[in-house]
């Protein structure tokens, strides 16, 4: 195992995602081989971990995951690397959705994993209180490797002697003090938000976050104090979602993105071959694929190249009349059904090969965790197989037609449809194992 620290912060917009991605290039440019991984159900920012660091990045999600799959994910996200780096969601102690979920934040994942804890603070508007946020983050739960803390949009010199002043008086190591840039400002409003290959300028970005981070953190001692995950009982052997099939054509594009890493590599460690193809480019599924998958995105922001992929439309149709197994995910669901409408309220033709019909005219918030049971026996499982799962979307759904549900969602609420070898829902699987 790869000794391992998680990168939190108090609260989201303390500056994570900017100080993680300066570590990671900042790592890479001192020639030492740093692995990532995001915790929570986040699609967008392993991505820009993987632009920084130039290798995968993975998802731990304390909620969805069992403690062995954390640390086989963990395993996986630091192989052939010398330290590995976590991002953490929200703050240090937040934890997603409805009060009683259970373990699914930043400090849950990182009592599983052993890993000691760096705090990010933005350090504007506070002098020498600095030390007692600190301090009450290090003492909140003391099962938590709090390590120290990184001082983020230092304002001067003086500034970072007052932040240090008071650490120093809580007892709290800082690690290192990053002055408050403008020119870094504007593109890490939209980290998390755009997906790392429609940021404009990323790679700049990038090697800027780093330059900052090599003259004012010290790495030898961040490396020093990840910890070895502890891994005191075997990997699952089974992958997190069964495989569709021993061929799964996967949409991979700008339209089809979110497809976890960690749901295809356990398809492919379970034997299955992967055959990317691009719904925008107008390519069909490979015609020999026995499954095609198709993640979720932002089919909406490109509906009408998507409804004019007349071979990437026809070949899903001939995958689904030859009996080939055919899933979508939350935007691949809705490119599954008859119709969608857009933002300015223009109606696209889908696949038509579900009984939906979906809208971002009338735009609702969907967010959260769900537990869900397969309602019926079909490729991703038996009935009744406990899913983990999180929703968020704007979607709303106009029409359903008559279908079976896939999911069954308790208080006789179910979630998705399910036609012949056709199924598809609004929920992004995390484990079904």
């Amino acid at each position: 195992m790869t000794p391992a620290f998680v990168v939190a912060a108090p609260s989201s917009g303390s500056g994570k995602t900017l100080v993680t991605l300066g570590l990671l290039r900042a790592f890479r440019d001192a020639g030492v081989a740093a692995g990532s991984a995001k915790i929570g159900p986040d699609y967008i920012d392993p991505r820009f971990h993987a632009a920084a660091s130039g290798r995968a990045s993975l998802n731990l999600d304390g909620w969805a995951m069992s403690r062995e799959r954390l640390l086989a994910l963990a395993s996986d996200a630091g192989r052939d690397a010398e330290v590995l780096v976590v991002e953490g969601v929200m703050g240090l102690f937040d934890k997603a959705g409805e009060p009683g979920l259970g373990a699914g934040g930043t400090a849950d994942v990182a009592k599983a994993l052993g890993a000691s804890v760096v705090l990010v603070v933005d350090a504007s508007g506070m002098a020498q209180s600095v030390g007692a946020l600190a301090s009450g983050f290090r003492i909140f739960d003391l099962d938590v490797e709090f390590a120290g803390v990184i001082l983020n949009r230092v304002a001067s010199l003086r500034h970072e002697a007052l932040l240090r002043e008071g650490c120093a008086a809580a007892g709290v190591p800082v690690f290192g003090a990053i002055p408050r840039r403008t020119e870094l400002g504007t593109p890490s409003r939209h980290l998390g938000l755009v997906q790392a290959e429609e940021l404009e300028g990323l790679e700049q970005f990038i090697a800027a976050a780093a330059r900052e981070v090599a003259a004012h953190v010290d790495l030898p001692v961040l490396k020093a104090i990840a910890r070895f995950p502890s891994s005191d009982s075997d990997a699952p052997a089974s992958p997190p979602v069964r495989p569709l099939g021993a061929r799964i054509a996967v949409a991979d594009d700008v339209a089809f993105r979110f497809a976890y890493p960690h749901v295809l590599a356990g398809w492919r460690a379970a034997g299955a071959e992967i055959l990317p193809f691009s719904p925008l480019a107008d390519e069909p599924p490979d015609s020999f694929a026995d499954a095609v998958f198709l993640p979720g995105g932002y089919p909406e922001l490109h509906a009408g190249r998507v409804s004019a992929a007349a071979r990437f439309a026809s070949g899903v149709r001939a995958a689904a009349a030859r009996g080939a197994i055919v899933y979508g995910e939350c935007g691949g669901y809705m490119v599954l059904g008859e119709g969608l409408i857009d933002a300015d309220g223009a109606r696209h033709q889908m696949l038509g090969l579900l009984p939906l019909e979906t809208s971002f005219k009338r735009r609702k918030l969907h967010l959260g965790y769900r537990r869900a049971a397969l309602a019926a026996n079909g490729p991703l499982g038996p009935a009744g197989l406990d899913c983990r799962a999180h929703e968020f979307h704007y979607a709303s759904t106009l029409w359903e037609g008559e279908a079976a549900p896939l999911f069954r969602l308790g208080e006789g609420t179910t979630a998705g449809l399910s036609v012949g070898t056709v199924a598809g829902s609004f929920l992004h699987l995390i484990d079904a194992s």
